[in-house]
């Protein structure tokens, strides 16, 4: 398989949805440009993370897929010759809500749809009350470049997930992200935080033999004594868990990346993790707890 190449959007998000989508689009032609051939946006772009805090009005931000924001990002994908990969707060009916990643074919199609799996529920991150929880299970999607795994932001930290989407043979995982500190709180425990981040997401690479992108937003939202300090920090990491690239914590920036396949042939002849998984003795793992 040939050598593909990541771009990741790492960006700031105010409060027009508008002109949020027409940076999104400004980058991700950039991003193409610059040679990125499978672009990510963070996870819920088009606006300020609003689960900072619950307001039943919130829900008008939601809109159907296909729909407006998926066709405007098609019409990029297609004219760009990329693949885009694009968080969409959506809406499936009345009442019924997903954060969804959907990907874009390079030629503007609906590779597919990710309803994310594992749904939050903290201080500043009260996504219970407006995402129900995925029900189409872990995918990994065929496009032009790329079978790429998408996942988004609270997966991150759960290995089942990264493992059940790199057996379907994805080529990447890629984590849209919206995750930051609370200001309070950044002094005394920001570093390690961010150190257990981006620990566990290169340990995903590792134990799969997998290229892994997380793409964060940046920036300040909320009030000034309080809110969210979204931390940045995009990167890729390759399948034996090094560093290939990483954004700054406080800059909208455009990363590309080029991952090559044969970097996980490499790293799984040598780490054959895969090869040595007991499948006949996990049964527990469907399990809440063990006695």
């Amino acid at each position: 398989m040939n050598p593909f190449r990541l771009g990741l959007v790492q960006m700031s998000s105010g409060p027009n949805a508008a002109e949020n989508l027409d940076k999104a689009v400004t980058f991700s032609r950039d991003a193409a440009r610059r040679g990125a051939q499978i672009v990510c946006l963070q996870e819920l772009f088009l606006t300020p993370y609003f689960c900072q805090r619950e307001d039943p009005l919130l829900f008008d931000l939601a809109e159907p897929i296909p729909g407006p924001t998926t066709e405007r990002l098609a019409a990029v994908a297609k004219d760009s010759a990329v693949v885009i990969v694009a968080s969409i707060f959506e809406r499936r009916s009345a009442g019924l809500y997903h954060n969804t990643a959907v990907v874009l074919d390079a030629d503007g199609s609906i590779a597919g749809v990710y309803r994310k799996m594992h749904i939050p529920d903290d201080p500043l991150y009260y996504e219970k009350y407006y995402f129900t929880p995925g029900d189409l299970g872990f995918r990994a999607f065929r496009t032009r470049y790329a079978k790429v795994g998408t996942l988004v932001c609270w997966d991150q930290w759960y290995p089942e997930a990264a493992r059940l989407t790199a057996l379907q043979g994805a080529d990447v995982l890629i984590y849209p992200t919206a995750i930051g500190w609370h200001p309070a709180e950044k002094a005394e425990f920001g570093a390690s935080q961010h150190a257990a981040w981006e620990t566990i997401q290169r340990s995903h690479a590792i134990a799969n033999g997998i290229f892994v992108a997380a793409v964060n937003r940046t920036g300040h939202e909320g009030p000034a004594n309080g809110g969210l300090d979204f931390w940045g920090g995009s990167f890729v990491a390759d399948p034996s868990g090094t560093l290939l690239a990483k954004a700054s914590h406080d800059r909208e920036e455009i990363v590309v990346v080029e991952c090559d396949p044969r970097r996980t042939e490499s790293t799984r002849r040598n780490w054959p993790f895969l090869r040595d998984r007991r499948i006949d003795a996990y049964e527990g793992l469907t399990k809440r707890w063990l006695e």
